[in-house]
């Protein structure tokens, strides 16, 4: 599909990614590495899309250059018609580590981005209850990070992203520190929280039946240099049961398309 110069981008996208690439300088100095060839895609208002690949393919390279916090070396991402030219709040990000504060407490840390916005203090602290409780935190209020367990420390770390009111909310894989059973509880946990509170997500994992669980559509990435190989529009409905033969059938069918870890 054509598509015109500038800043004039779909009107049903949130956000659009144009042949994006990134190359890096090579550790020798002998060449460039290509680590992402033309990226090309949509995502629509409210949609819950699943970056999927095998793991060192490039998916945090690309979540990065989304925020803003990397900039391509070809194409270009647009968010609502609007070149991407840096770090804004219309994208919250949650990373595979939290990154709290740990001197902060659990309502400064939420509410520290409406703080540097200079949020009146009443509005601020609705909002740092109103996140809490979303994310069934009431109570811990005062507690320090050390204080948490991970899937614990991970919901403020959720929290604390929805507390700036993001278009669009950037997820690398946020559960993948945790053991299996507490990455199942805030799997679903995260899906309660989408469907209650909906904004745009773009996610990434390499964990198939952790896509399967959340996505409205998957792409499927390859590895280095990392391109579309193909899309899923998983239409079934939520909750999702692991078991469900339809999902069993998409979990085998996107498994054998996938390329080896190298």
């Amino acid at each position: 599909m054509e598509r015109a110069e500038g800043n004039v981008g779909s009107p049903a996208a949130v956000l659009e990614c144009r042949n994006v690439g990134r190359s890096f300088d090579s550790y020798d100095g002998g060449g460039k590495n290509e680590v992402l060839r033309g990226m090309d895609f949509e995502v629509h208002e409210n949609e819950f899309l699943v970056l999927f690949g095998a793991g060192q393919c490039g998916k945090t390279t690309l979540l990065n250059i989304l925020a803003g916090l990397d900039m391509p070396t070809e194409g270009q991402v647009l968010t609502r018609g609007k070149k991407v030219t840096g770090p804004a709040p219309e994208r919250g990000m949650v990373y595979q580590k939290t990154s709290l504060f740990p001197w902060m407490t659990v309502e400064d840390n939420v509410g520290f981005g409406p703080k540097v916005q200079h949020m009146p203090e009443n509005e601020r602290q609705a909002r740092i209850k109103k996140y809490l409780e979303l994310v069934g935190l009431t109570g811990f209020e005062k507690n320090y990070p050390s204080q948490l367990s991970g899937g614990m420390r991970q919901r403020v770390g959720i929290a604390r992203a929805y507390a700036n009111q993001p278009d669009i909310m950037l997820m690398d894989e946020p559960f993948g520190h945790l053991d299996a059973q507490t990455r199942y509880m805030m799997e679903e946990e995260l899906q309660r929280i989408w469907q209650k509170e909906k904004r745009t997500v773009i996610f990434v994992t390499n964990n198939i039946e952790e896509a399967l669980f959340l996505a409205d559509r998957i792409i499927l990435l390859t590895n280095c240099p990392t391109h579309i190989k193909e899309e899923y529009i998983i239409n079934m409905p939520h909750p999702r049961d692991y078991v469900d033969p339809e999902f069993l059938r998409l979990r085998q069918l996107i498994t054998d398309n996938m390329d080896l870890t190298l």
